[in-house]
């Protein structure tokens, strides 16, 4: 009897999902009991069971106390803190780097921002596609009186490639450039080429990249790929901790970032009567206060279990599970022919992550309002987003936005909100963003696909 063979790739597929099936059983279930289809990993990452143990037998067996000191247990504090340093570099290859910790990878942003040396003779460069916490880079600029510019994207929500090349081989006598880009939009989940990175400096740009969305399933090798300044926030990677975050800055670059104040535990020396201070050399420099010593373990556990994972597999397991949504969400229509969802982004898939955007449309090809399709959601048991995602640019290029119309509102509105300006301009605006991560299985897309087709044919 003829038995058929099966591909590579379907194989590679019932490996995977066999592996994270199992994975699932073990260190995610409560998903599944608390009947809960989770699909906002952009938003979130999801801790295993085995880290919460891990870390709380480290609570459990030690005694901890302020770093900021060398008693015992000030002592044994530091010493997990620097474990927890040195876990973070060795993930990244990051040994030409100095980590330091943050609250999140907004609080990253703010010390470049406030640090970097912009005058009136410096230029931001921001894409079009970036988060608001880059985008608010440009306060810092216009305070220092330095110009900011945006390059564009194309309709697939790519960068314009030609623009951003025509600027970045412009500018030759600015005292200082920074340039920053996500290396995966949070609202497309486009993977822009790292490529830019050293493009960028070899034209005397410093370049400031956006790691958040990429490093939870993506390897970020920073022994290959050299941007100036990296942030992060570790909850994106894996659950827990929340509240921590951090900047990674090439040693070579440290120096730049001028510290505009000083704190406890930033500075060797400090004097009241003489009105002077020595900050600290390295890290602690910029770690403001004291740090969240308890929590800060939790990283080097949370990174020991993606690598135990595989940061390999778990990249080819988003990748099959962001593409089988994909087809099947595509493949969803109304009577009319229309389709229940139109999808941001490339038609080539192969150059996003696991995110994936889209509109909601009735059986005319009108937009059903994001707000609508997120309440019905919450209230069937599924987590998933819906608004603008804080990347204003993507959602402005994906519904053709007008610049005019744009530049007129905000000149005659001395404040407004979201819901104002739909009102005021008409415009459509918003989206509903689903995203895979390690808990993820083809169930949850199965599912997600059903509540699609429930919109079916509805005016």
């Amino acid at each position: 009897m003829h038995v058929l063979q099966k591909s590579k790739a379907e194989q590679t597929d019932l490996a995977h999902d066999s592996y994270f099936e199992n994975l699932f059983e073990k260190e995610f279930s409560r998903l599944q009991d608390g009947g809960h289809t989770y699909l906002d990993y952009t938003g979130g990452g999801i801790y295993a069971k085995s880290q919460l143990k891990a870390h709380f037998d480290l609570l459990n067996q030690n005694t901890l106390g302020n770093p900021h000191s060398v008693n015992p247990t000030s002592a044994l504090a530091t010493s997990f803190i620097e474990m927890s340093r040195q876990s973070v570099l060795d993930f990244f290859n990051a040994h030409d780097y100095d980590c330091i910790f943050t609250l999140n990878t907004s609080n990253a942003i703010k010390i470049v921002g406030e640090s970097y040396p912009f005058t009136p003779n410096s230029i931001l460069l921001l894409t079009a596609d970036n988060h608001n916490s880059i985008n608010g880079l440009r306060s810092f600029a216009e305070k220092a009186e330095s110009k900011s510019l945006y390059s564009g994207l194309n309709d697939d929500l790519t960068l314009n490639t030609e623009d951003l090349n025509q600027i970045l081989h412009s500018y030759k006598n600015q005292d200082h450039k920074l340039f920053s880009f996500p290396a995966q939009s949070n609202a497309s989940g486009v993977k822009h080429d790292l490529g830019w990175i050293k493009l960028a400096q070899n034209n005397g740009w410093d370049v400031l990249l956006d790691a958040s969305a990429y490093v939870p399933s993506n390897r970020l090798n920073l022994s290959i790929v050299q941007p100036d300044f990296v942030c992060l926030s570790f909850y994106k990677m894996f659950g827990y901790p929340t509240g921590i975050g951090c900047l990674l800055v090439l040693k070579s670059k440290f120096e730049k970032l001028q510290k505009k104040w000083f704190a406890g535990g930033t500075v060797k020396l400090a004097s009241v009567k003489a009105c002077a201070h020595y900050l600290q050399c390295n890290h602690e420099r910029f770690e403001d206060g004291t740090l969240n010593y308890l929590s800060l373990p939790a990283i080097k556990t949370g990174l020991n279990f993606l690598q135990s994972v595989g940061m390999g597999r778990l990249q080819e397991r988003i990748q099959d599970l962001q593409l089988f949504a994909v087809e099947m969400l595509k493949s969803l229509r109304h009577t009319s022919g229309v389709p229940i969802v139109e999808i941001y982004g490339p038609k080539d898939r192969s150059i996003c992550g696991g995110t994936i955007t889209m509109c909601f449309q009735n059986s005319l090809g009108e937009k059903i309002h994001f707000r609508k399709i997120e309440e019905k959601a919450a209230a069937l048991g599924f987590s998933i987003r819906a608004g603008c995602f804080c990347n204003p640019g993507v959602d402005e290029y994906f519904h053709k936005l007008s610049a005019d119309v744009l530049n007129d509102y905000f000149a005659n509105h001395s404040t407004g909100d979201y819901d104002h300006l739909l009102e005021t301009t008409g415009m459509n605006r918003g989206a509903v963003r689903i995203s895979f991560g390690i808990a993820s299985r083809r169930k949850d897309i199965v599912e997600f696909a059903m509540f699609v087709n429930s919109w079916k044919d509805k005016v």
